[in-house]
């Protein structure tokens, strides 16, 4: 069995030896396993966000993810809370599946580390309006949802169309927030913690770093053929591909890729992505580098902030 040599930072209190030792006798109590890439990637031991009153899943059987991605938006949703105790509770749309993988029509939400979170509207309800404009924004509100992402979670990248950017941005700056820290939070450059990305202008979309979840995917990838239920490749259909290529490429079956897909026939649409069971390891599959999170981009404490009203 091919070894990963990796120096555990983040899961340092599991041995090789009690890990392999645990993953073949009690996969459970490794906790939550984020596979591959967010937009081919799947989760071992996903975590369902709970019930709360300070937030909402509108599809709970999508709101599954790792546990620091719970653990994240638990706490950035009842820091709104406790900064507006009369808001109406903020709106999860999702996640990801229990199993994570594909989940049409997105490209990312594979691997528990992406999560859909709608804006607060000026309406009791919070329900969003027909139009989505800016002026129906309640800007206080969804800048405290940011702001508290920022504050007390590992956030990767927040995705925000670039007209509501502008709006949030002037807030935080007419707030009275630190001016090279909005714009190391909103500048136009790639390293910008919050990017534009179309069709983003009622949710944010937030992807978390996972540093126990990823690292704990690298170290069980050599030991997956341990337990052939999760020996699995993910595989993303290219045009003109058919099963027995794919099998082949794999030295799978096409009939238990038909199966566990639920293919009720033959035909693949490019694009398409498939779980491929393997018979040992996989010797094609490409992973991730190795994680080291960031320091997080924490605002600079300051006397200059304006009070918020706490309708």
């Amino acid at each position: 069995m091919l070894l990963l040599l990796l120096a555990a930072i983040y899961s340092s209190d599991i041995s090789d030896q009690e890990l392999q030792l645990r993953w073949e006798k009690d996969p459970a109590s490794l906790g939550s396993i984020s596979l591959g890439f967010v937009d081919r990637g799947r989760v071992i031991n996903a975590v369902q966000m709970p019930e709360g009153d300070a937030w909402i899943c509108t599809r709970p059987h999508l709101c599954w993810g790792t546990q620091e991605t719970v653990d994240a938006l638990t706490a950035a949703f009842r820091a709104v809370r406790a900064q507006f105790p009369k808001s109406s509770p903020a709106r999860l749309s999702q996640i990801g599946k229990r199993e994570g993988g594909w989940l049409p029509p997105h490209r990312s939400h594979q691997a528990g580390r992406d999560a859909d979170i709608g804006f607060f509207w000026k309406r009791d309800d919070n329900e969003p309006p027909p139009v989505r404009r800016s002026g129906f924004l309640d800007v206080p509100r969804t800048w405290a949802l940011i702001r508290a992402l920022i504050a007390v979670s590992d956030v990767q990248v927040i995705l925000v169309d670039r007209g509501i950017q502008k709006v949030l941005r002037r807030y935080a700056l007419r707030l009275g927030e630190d001016p090279a820290w909005v714009e190391r939070v909103f500048g136009d450059r790639k390293p910008a913690l919050i990017q534009h990305e179309e069709h983003h202008r009622d949710h944010l979309h937030v992807r978390f770093y996972a540093p126990r979840s990823q690292e704990m995917a690298l170290r069980i990838q050599p030991l997956l053929p341990l337990r052939p239920e999760q020996n699995l490749a993910l595989h993303k259909v290219r045009r003109g591909e058919t099963l027995g290529r794919i099998a082949r490429l794999y030295r799978s079956a096409a009939a238990t890729i038909r199966q566990i897909n639920h293919l009720r026939g033959s035909f693949l649409a490019a694009g398409q992505q498939l779980l491929v069971p393997l018979r040992g390891e996989c010797a094609t599959c490409a992973l991730p580098p190795p994680l080291v999170v960031p320091p997080r981009l924490l605002p600079p404490p300051t006397a200059h902030v304006a009070s918020l009203s706490t309708r």
